[in-house]
């Protein structure tokens, strides 16, 4: 999570909307690689897609019986599903900012689903476009696998990653924690069950696109697409250690390149450190910023269609990138995100289809797994003889990182810590923190406990997220996922917390001598979500990424400790305790956010009416923008489909070339008086041919009277590009 929220804003909502929260939408319808930012896409009537194909439905996801792996030494299958939330009025998730709510699409978020398998067991890695993997999102889907006669026999929770791309622009409320629900109005139904939803069937889609094949390996140095942002603490590590790596953010790319035994090219991953936030909190459309624009310019190359189920598949994941900011320039300005995020993604494209074109080191050996729960709430870690600390977010927690991106106002500084606040020296400082801890200890008594206060060191403790509870659940989780899936010669290293440079080097280090394998690679954001993770000597500065590290200074030991048993048991083919099992909270979310409760067009108007035409005609190059009388798209999220589609003209018949998935395109909801809606569409015609085009905009309304919500579209009058 990268902070800009006013960091007044932060703490309140952290703290009293907790307890402001537990005392307690009938009309007519009517009708950088600048080339591949621009494609796909659909006439309700007769429509025909630049790819040739149609919109696919979950029914046609038949059982498929998995082939035998015949000379290859894999099974392999991918697969692909739409995870697009709400489109308007759900605040966003990553930079806790209440004011950043949706209002459209720049382009939708995918749950992209790897399995790998030999003759006795398979994995499962799925790379979502999330700000986060919460717990919530990895029990859900291991239920619906656990109840999938097809899956269950092969999957659970032990041999599935879940991990997120940590896109800062989608939508959030899907956590069954308060703390990563505190600025969306608490839990959003809506969001989540499409989240589940989509990667459960991506990881079906995967299963049934199983075919014998081979995966190979490729690593390189990426240099420019990445800075520290965090040095203050980076430089407190050892300088020996420091002089081993040639940067102070991690620069390797790792690519796999799978192919199935006939030749074809099935499906690429590849794991690099840096955040997606070019795109900044001002932002309100839902993307996947930087590394969804560099799977989709890897997509686009390779010809995936979208509707397919059964198509080329490119994830470019997250890694250790606690500490990494993309933003070379500066924070985000709102002025220069879009184009900066091209930059990056663009270089990260570039990276890995080289990096994949030139792969011919053939992955080789076993598939194996071990998975585990562990409750770091009260963990001895017996390398420092004491135990991990009861969770808490730190003064400076409440900064953000102001390096990638400053907050509005101050309210504690970063490298803020016990000793800093002084009565003398920092009067203010010392009398907020006096304060707030004094309210909390009334609240919570243990929060204010000397035990609690020592065991967090030099982190003086704004937020008690591991004692503040109202019903009988604290604020974040405090049993964890702990979780190696081995590919061959390839180790994978699951972590639900963002992971500092130096402190995925070390447990990628440790891991890697254990099991004497060839490559490590950490997937950081994945299973579940503990805010960050970083270095003893890290923590001890207190930054942003240290205050958010939430069990405390030892944190990083216990998890060393942790991973080097799974690492143990795999080498010595042994198993491991499952470990404590983690609540399910279902039952006890709540959310103050409202459904849609009607929709409405001005008298003589319908739904999809167009309010504002575009021009007769354009520029190549130039953006066209239309604007319709539409409704919520909270009514239908239209999975699988668009919003908006760029239809041109062929002869008597119409084809899509753009959809609200292609960076070419944007739709905006904007609520106009108390039930109408506008959508505002736009349309870069950059890199696109000559000719005469229209554009169609899709939706769905609800009736106040009824309460029934039916489908509407409309087009607009033909316009010539030139």
């Amino acid at each position: 999570m990268n902070s800009k929220m006013i960091p007044w804003v932060r703490v309140s909502v952290s703290i009293v909307s907790c307890l402001f929260l537990l005392v307690c939408s009938d009309k007519k319808s009517s009708q950088s690689n600048s080339a591949l930012l621009s494609l796909v896409g659909a006439n309700e009537t007769q429509t025909t897609y630049e790819n040739g194909s149609e919109l696919l439905s979950n029914e046609g996801m038949g059982r498929v019986v998995a082939p035998s792996l015949g000379s290859s030494p894999y099974l392999i299958g991918v697969g692909i599903a739409d995870i697009t939330g709400p489109a308007a009025e759900v605040g966003m998730m990553g930079f806790a900012e209440t004011a950043q709510k949706t209002e459209g699409i720049y382009m939708r978020l995918w749950s992209r689903a790897y399995i790998i398998g030999d003759v006795s067991k398979r994995v499962v890695f799925v790379s979502a476009d999330l700000g986060m993997i919460f717990q919530s999102i990895k029990q859900a889907v291991s239920k619906k696998i656990a109840t999938d006669s097809e899956l269950a026999p092969f999957y659970s929770e032990a041999n599935v990653l879940l991990s997120a791309t940590h896109t800062h622009s989608g939508p959030g409320g899907y956590s069954h924690y308060f703390l990563y629900n505190a600025t969306t109005s608490g839990f959003i139904k809506e969001n989540f069950d499409v989240i589940v939803n989509g990667i459960y069937k991506s990881i079906k889609l995967a299963h049934q696109n199983l075919v014998p094949g081979n995966v190979y390996i490729n690593q390189g140095e990426l240099t420019d697409a990445s800075k520290n942002r965090s040095v203050v603490a980076y430089d407190k590590n050892p300088i020996s250690e420091r002089n081993f790596y040639a940067s102070n953010v991690d620069q390797t790319m790792t690519v796999l390149k799978l192919v199935a035994a006939e030749g074809r090219e099935l499906g690429m991953v590849n794991w690099f450190a840096v955040h997606p936030t070019n795109v900044g909190p001002t932002n309100k459309l839902i993307g996947g910023d930087n590394k969804g624009l560099a799977s989709y310019l890897f997509e686009k190359n390779k010809g995936t269609n979208y509707s397919a189920n059964q198509t080329f598949v490119a994830a470019f994941a997250q890694s250790n990138s606690g500490d990494v900011t993309p933003n070379l320039w500066g924070p985000a300005d709102a002025v220069n995100d879009y184009a900066r995020q091209n930059i990056i993604a663009d270089k990260q494209y570039q990276k890995a289809m080289s990096l994949y074109q030139s792969a011919n080191t053939q992955v080789s050996g076993s598939v194996d797994f071990r998975h585990t729960y562990v409750n770091f709430s009260n963990l001895y870690v017996s390398s420092v003889g004491t135990t991990t600390c009861h969770a808490g977010m730190g003064a400076s927690f409440s900064a953000g990182s102001v390096e990638d991106n400053a907050v509005s106002v101050d309210f504690f500084d970063e490298g803020t810590t016990v000793d800093s606040l002084d009565w003398n020296s920092n009067a203010a400082d010392a009398f907020k923190a006096s304060f707030l801890g004094g309210v909390l200890g009334v609240l919570w008594p243990s929060s204010v406990s000397e035990s609690y206060k020592l065991c967090h060191a030099e982190k003086p403790v704004l937020i008690p997220t591991g004692v503040a509870s109202f019903d009988g659940n604290p604020w974040t989780p405090p049993i964890i996922p702990l979780q190696i899936i081995k590919i061959g010669n390839l180790s994978i290293l699951a972590i639900p917390a963002e992971v500092s440079t130096m402190a995925g080097r070390r447990i990628r280090s440790l891991v890697k001598n254990i099991l004497e394998n060839d490559y490590t690679v950490v997937a950081a954001l994945s299973n579940s979500y503990t805010s960050y993770l970083t270095t003893r000597e890290e923590y001890s500065s207190q930054q942003y990424e240290g205050a958010s590290t939430q069990f405390g200074p030892h944190t990083l030991k216990a998890y060393e400790q942790e991973f080097g048993k799974l690492a143990n048991a795999l080498r010595n083919g042994t198993t491991v305790p499952s470990g404590p099992t983690p609540p399910d909270l279902t039952n006890f979310q709540v959310t103050f956010q409202t459904g849609v409760v009607f929709d409405d067009v001005p008298l003589f108007k319908s739904f999809g009416n167009v309010f504002t035409q575009p021009a007769s005609t354009y520029a190549s190059g130039a953006k066209v923008t239309a604007v319709f009388w539409g409704a919520h798209p909270k009514n239908n999220m239209l999975i699988g489909s668009s919003f908006v589609d760029i239809e041109r003209q062929n002869g008597s018949s119409w084809t899509v070339v753009a959809r609200d998935n292609d960076p070419s395109t944007t739709y905006k909801w904007q609520r106009d008086g108390i039930a109408y809606s506008k959508i505002t569409t736009t349309w870069d015609t950059k890199s696109y041919p000559k000719g005469t085009y229209r554009i169609r905009h899709r939706g769905h309304w609800k009736s106040g009277w009824t309460g029934a919500i039916t489908a509407y579209q409309g087009v607009t009058n033909n316009f010539t590009i030139q």
